[in-house]
């Protein structure tokens, strides 16, 4: 069985397109308990060690460029399953590709600018939560 946490983070594109609302309230809508929350704005330096896992990507470089060019929306989100269930909320990576009502399907504009990440697996649910979170962040 999944783990109650995930992590989400509102990128730059959804930032400032004012979707940051309607994202959050279609989290809520889903089941998801907001246990922690922050607006952060990553040096090069942060996004390049949060994305670490995917340095040797040929789109590690402009990936690192666009979540450092604004603030983004951190989050630890708490629900049963909430990984697996998350990932079904966000829809495909690439918004042309999500089903019809998925976040990024409303919110993205291509593979890049999918309006929200969503860890994909209870491991890195953790470490990208370690990463922008303390323990005296965290309400459950």
């Amino acid at each position: 069985m999944s783990r109650n946490i995930t992590f989400s983070m509102i990128k730059p594109c959804a930032i400032s397109r004012n979707f940051t609302g309607d994202i959050i309230q279609s989290i809520l809508n889903d089941g998801f308990k907001i246990i922690a929350m922050k607006m952060v704005w990553l040096s090069p330096e942060q996004a390049g060690e949060f994305y670490e896992i995917h340095k040797e990507r040929p789109f590690y470089e402009d990936l690192v460029k666009f979540m450092s060019s604004a603030p983004i929306i951190a989050a630890i989100l708490e629900k049963e399953n909430a990984v697996e269930d998350f990932r079904i909320l966000i829809g495909n990576t690439d918004p042309a590709k999500a089903a019809s009502g998925t976040i990024r399907a409303l919110f993205g504009t291509d593979i890049q600018q999918n309006a929200i990440h969503g860890s994909d697996s209870d491991e890195n649910a953790s470490r990208e939560a370690n990463f922008f979170f303390s323990s005296l962040e965290i309400f459950h």
